[in-house]
């Protein structure tokens, strides 16, 4: 606070100069110009000459002050000196005198300042007039705005130091609620997650307290998501490594080379399961990053985007004789993305489309560009029971009856990344109320992000 009052001061200092300057000359003007009309008044025409009647008494009165000293000046319109001071100067550039009217300049005399009202007087109407000229130093008007700039200034002499002791007073005693708030924050444990007492806070931080507060209980809600989501994923991956454990025990006993290699193959499918299990942990960890979030966002085409996807499960199709078709648009399908989620959600999609789809079966990919960008994919499958459509989304449910491998993670991973991109996602039936079709509808590209 103290620099930009101390900032101020000057530029007050120069406002009150200009403004005690302008009060000062006002009655001094007035004294000038009644000076002219004076003189005015004592001009004569006489024999066709322009004479002034100027008594001794006149002429000394205008000659006489205690602090500045006056002159006075009658020319005609040729610009001879009919009357007064010669040395005073005469009206030039934009300051020529009007008829009737007194105007005020500011000039300088033998090096020193002085003032100067002046006029045009018409002595014969429309035939002669000449041009008369007060003036007189400055002394008095710079004793006067002197005068009120003193008195004006030193009192801010005062006032400011007791401003600025004022305004920190103020600033201290108003920051002092915020000083105690902060020394009890940095007091708490660093697992202290509880909300601060709303009561106990100052009333103009209590909406801030009440944010903050709203802020932890998020944190904590997130914090006991991912304490659940570690406890599952613990929990799940024992379940392999259990198994792995188990058939590498047996094939180290085994002494027949078949069993040998069956325990071996069934080895080999454990591993394969967990290792599916560790990539979609990381695949779901990353969609839940904030890095993810503010940085890697990009243009995608989503229709070439799926339609590239879609050709790589060709073969995982085939092999199960499964129809993978891909169903494209006309229509631009730009969406703001992250490339690598987007197929990481279009693969655990087809992934549980052709794994859930028997043999002989149908599975289409389609990008519909509509007022919002629509991906669909539709299998004719076993499809998923109404009450099971919500769920299925849930981390690590399976649906019961189902006797294909999975984790449970994949459609959970495909909500996250929905989420992520500020998309709905959603199961329906498929057409003619069989199978299966999950629905992903994207904002287009350069939709605000709010």
């Amino acid at each position: 606070m103290l620099a930009p009052l101390l900032l101020l001061w000057p530029i007050s200092i120069a406002a009150t100069h200009h403004v005690a300057n302008d009060i000062a000359n006002e009655p001094y003007d007035q004294a000038l110009a009644e000076n002219v009309g004076a003189i005015s008044r004592l001009l004569r025409v006489v024999d066709g000459r322009v004479t002034i009647s100027l008594p001794a008494s006149a002429r000394t009165i205008l000659h006489a002050d205690e602090q500045d000293e006056l002159y006075f000046q009658v020319r005609n319109s040729q610009g001879k000196l009919l009357a007064g001071d010669e040395e005073l100067p005469a009206p030039s550039g934009g300051n020529e005198p009007v008829l009737a009217e007194v105007r005020f300049r500011d000039e300088r005399l033998a090096g020193e300042p002085i003032r100067v009202a002046y006029k045009a007087h018409e002595v014969e109407a429309g035939q002669r007039w000449v041009v008369i000229q007060v003036a007189e130093t400055r002394h008095k008007r710079e004793a006067l705005a002197s005068r009120i700039i003193s008195g004006v200034l030193l009192p801010q002499f005062a006032i400011i130091p007791l401003a600025v002791i004022l305004v920190w007073l103020g600033l201290s005693r108003g920051l002092r609620p915020l000083s105690r708030l902060r020394e009890r924050m940095a007091t708490r444990r660093p697992g202290d997650l509880s909300p601060i007492e709303i009561r106990r806070a100052p009333e103009e931080l209590q909406p801030m307290v009440r944010s903050f507060n709203d802020v932890m209980e998020r944190l904590e809600e997130n914090l006991q998501a991912q304490q659940r989501f570690i406890a599952d994923a613990a929990h799940q991956m024992k379940t392999p490594v259990t198994g792995l454990r188990m058939q590498a025990e047996l094939a180290i006993r085994e002494t027949d080379p078949v069993q040998l290699r069956r325990s071996v193959e069934q080895i080999a499918r454990a591993a394969e399961r967990a290792g599916h299990l560790i990539t979609q942990l990381l695949t779901l960890a990353r969609a839940e990053s904030s890095h993810e979030k503010l940085h890697r966002f990009e243009i995608v085409d989503l229709e070439a985007l799926a339609r590239d996807v879609t050709f790589e499960w060709v073969d995982a199709a085939r092999a199960k004789q499964i129809d993978l078709g891909f169903e494209g648009g006309e229509w631009p399908s730009a969406i703001d993305g992250v490339p690598l989620l987007l197929r990481e959600l279009l693969k655990n999609v087809l992934d549980n489309a052709i794994k859930y789809t028997p043999q002989g079966g149908r599975v289409t990919v389609r990008v519909i560009a509509a007022e919002h960008i629509i991906l669909e994919v539709e299998d004719n499958g076993i499809g998923v029971a109404e009450e099971d459509r919500e769920r299925v989304f849930e981390r690590f449910y399976r649906v019961l009856g189902t006797e294909a491998d999975g984790s449970g993670l994949g459609l959970a991973i495909c909500r996250e990344i929905a989420e992520l991109h500020r998309a709905a996602i959603s199961f329906l039936d498929g057409s003619n109320g069989r199978g299966s079709r999950v629905v992903v509808v994207f904002p287009r590209a350069g939709t605000s992000r709010g």
